[in-house]
């Protein structure tokens, strides 16, 4: 069964759940009630992640194809912020609010975290993103992302540049959104600390979504840059790259972080310089390994795409499944709160750290794309980790 097809399936059982509730006098929160989870996402703008609630809703339908909790379905709604500040504070209040959702699952978004952290403390409802993105997302008791992260990716692309491929004259390019600044610097210090390097130039005013990054490409080369630590997301990262090709710029390394891994972004580049370094936050989904298969099948047959942020939204939702069948009583949203904090970790191999909700993961596995071959390859047999 294709995406749209389950998705409409799971929208009609939870309507038909929900009227023989009012009709049995369940009422919100009933024994027969859908069990309401929402996420907050950037699906539109400047900057997009629409996998990871795709992939969060495709476990779900599965969850209730397979007859849900003893019965009870998973209602599961996806509200786009657009990146909008007041668009994300008002998703978040009609989630919470509105529907009354026992938590947030498989939410990606540019800004949502740092925006609705203060509310999400205050209604006692935690999050659990699938992709983490701004600095709000691992800096608040109420919200714990499934994925690595753009900072602590950011101090494993230094460290393996640094210490694996023994790269010197590293130079640091930021997109920056919302308050992240000084949480990028945290991660390039974290990196200095770990190895004593220092990064030979920095540059945090390249906009995400421009039309030609022609201007910021030249400058750093000027700057005597041999490798380049950025943290685009994939559309930007074409930019840059087909900007550097442009100049003639054939020999620069590039690092960059998991927001590019993606087979388009592999089909789009013919001439990577010296190679394009990702240590990817989840198990590399482009090996043909049995770690991958049913996040992948499950993947192809909603249509959704094969990227890190689809195993984001996967491994959310999964983790969530878990916690939540080992729940006794009722399903409310202080029951489920309870459960995260208090659950064991999980461990799956499609990660390096087992999750548990609270801790951050720090491993990723490196991968490469060289030119001329449209694919990404292992260059690792086993996690990178932080300070190793």
């Amino acid at each position: 069964m294709n995406r749209r097809a389950s998705g409409t399936a799971a929208v009609i059982a939870v309507a038909a759940l929900a009227l023989a509730g009012c009709a049995g006098g369940d009422g919100a929160g009933g024994d027969g009630a859908p069990i309401v989870i929402g996420s907050v996402n950037t699906i539109s703008g400047p900057a997009t992640f629409p996998e990871a609630s795709q992939a969060a809703a495709a476990v779900f339908d599965a969850f209730n194809e397979d007859g849900g909790l003893d019965g009870r379905m998973i209602e599961y709604k996806m509200l786009d912020d657009k990146g909008d500040p007041a668009t994300a504070t008002a998703s978040a209040r009609e989630i919470v609010g509105s529907d009354e959702a026992v938590a947030l699952v498989g939410s990606a978004s540019l800004i949502e975290c740092e925006i609705n952290a203060k509310y999400y403390e205050q209604e006692g409802i935690l999050s659990v993103p699938g992709i983490g993105v701004d600095t709000g997302c691992f800096d608040s008791e109420n919200i714990s992302p499934a994925n690595v992260g753009p900072f602590n990716d950011m101090t494993l692309t230094l460290q393996y540049g640094s210490e694996v491929l023994g790269l010197d004259d590293i130079c640091i390019l930021l997109e920056i959104a919302g308050s992240t600044r000084p949480t990028y610097q945290a991660a390039i210090d974290k990196w200095t600390e770990i190895t004593g390097k220092e990064p030979k130039y920095v540059d945090d005013t390249v906009p995400y979504g421009a039309s030609d990054y022609t201007p910021y490409i030249v400058k750093a080369r000027d700057q005597g840059c041999k490798a380049l630590a950025i943290n685009p997301v994939e559309p930007d990262a074409i930019g840059q790259v087909k900007a550097a090709n442009a100049q003639g710029w054939d020999d620069v390394t590039w690092l960059y972080l998991t927001s590019v891994y993606s087979e388009n972004f592999a089909d789009a580049i013919d001439d990577a310089g010296a190679g394009i370094y990702v240590p990817a936050e989840f198990y590399p989904f482009t090996d043909d390994d049995e770690i991958n298969a049913d996040w992948r099948t499950l993947m192809e047959e909603n249509d959704i795409p094969l990227t890190s942020f689809s195993q984001g939204g996967y491994l959310a939702a999964t983790y969530f499944i878990e916690v939540l069948k080992s729940i006794d009583g009722d399903i409310t949203r202080e029951s489920v709160s309870e459960a995260l904090k208090g659950m064991d970790p999980i461990e799956n191999p499609m990660v390096g750290t087992p999750y548990a909700f609270g801790t951050q993961n720090t491993a990723g596995w490196p991968i490469i794309l060289k030119s001329g071959t449209n694919a990404w390859e292992k260059v690792a047999d086993d996690w990178l980790r932080i300070g190793e």
